[in-house]
């Protein structure tokens, strides 16, 4: 049986990259979906190929760091599929490496609004639509930089991302008992449009470099950060909430 049939989930950063291939594969597994990102062509054809393979889909284009856009997500899902069972709040930035010192209070202030004031915003309306539902599960894309792992210039970055699992974990605690669970997923190094690896100019010997900070000695496909999504979302995972699940090929503990 397909794990998500009958559920209903939004999934924002959907265009590409993680992103994208876990709304695909939240909708081979049964769910309806709505999807979000800045970039409606790219959520257009994302919906197209939903529907051809026999699933359901609505877009909401939009920046997910203003908040008639988060309550959009959420009124769409009521409306057309009913409620809402699932959120993977995915949507986020890296921003250009700096030093502290260079860092503008602008490139601050857009950092955190898109990576930690997004989530928040997304969460306070998704919560009353699960809490509807009798429960359901929200997830955060996280990094382990600022979590297991210090990098130079990526102060606003790590800063972020680390707020996300604060969020996350006083939001497992406060949700639980109305059967919402709470996680993030930390993924590694990832082959995705955003990655480092495929930045223009990037080399060979950068790809080495990234596939060498993981045990595996690679990095992972956005299907691969997905499958981990997809237990999270799913009744697989019960008993799982609090979690900053660590998706990372081993970044985390490699020293070698």
């Amino acid at each position: 049986m397909k794990s998500l049939l009958n559920k209903v989930a939004i999934v924002t950063g959907a265009s590409s990259g993680i992103g994208r291939a876990t709304a695909l594969l939240m909708a081979s597994e049964g769910a309806r979906l709505v999807v979000s990102a800045r970039r409606g062509e790219e959520l257009d054809a994302l919906v197209d190929e939903i529907e051809r393979l026999g699933g359901q889909a609505q877009a909401v284009a939009g920046d997910i760091g203003d908040e008639d856009v988060a309550r959009r997500l959420v009124d769409v899902a009521v409306t057309e599929f009913g409620g809402l069972d699932i959120a993977f709040n995915n949507a986020g930035m890296v921003g250009r490496p700096a030093a502290i010192g260079d860092i503008a209070l602008d490139e601050w202030h857009e950092m955190l609004d898109t990576n930690l004031t997004s989530a928040f915003l997304c969460a306070k309306h998704q919560v009353p639509a699960m809490i509807e539902r009798g429960g359901g599960s929200l997830i955060f894309t996280s990094s382990f930089v600022g979590h297991t792992a210090g990098m130079p210039e990526m102060s606003a970055y790590a800063a972020s991302k680390a707020g996300q699992i604060g969020l996350m974990k006083a939001l497992a605690t406060e949700l639980g008992g109305k059967g919402i669970r709470v996680n993030a997923v930390l993924p590694g190094g990832t082959d995705t449009p955003a990655s480092i690896t495929n930045a223009p100019g990037a080399t060979p010997q950068v790809l080495a470099f990234v596939e060498g900070l993981h045990a595996l000695k690679r990095m992972a496909s956005p299907q691969e950060i997905a499958q981990a999504v997809l237990f999270l979302a799913s009744s697989a995972s019960s008993f799982v909430t609090g979690t900053a699940m660590q998706v990372d090929g081993g970044v985390s503990v490699n020293r070698t």
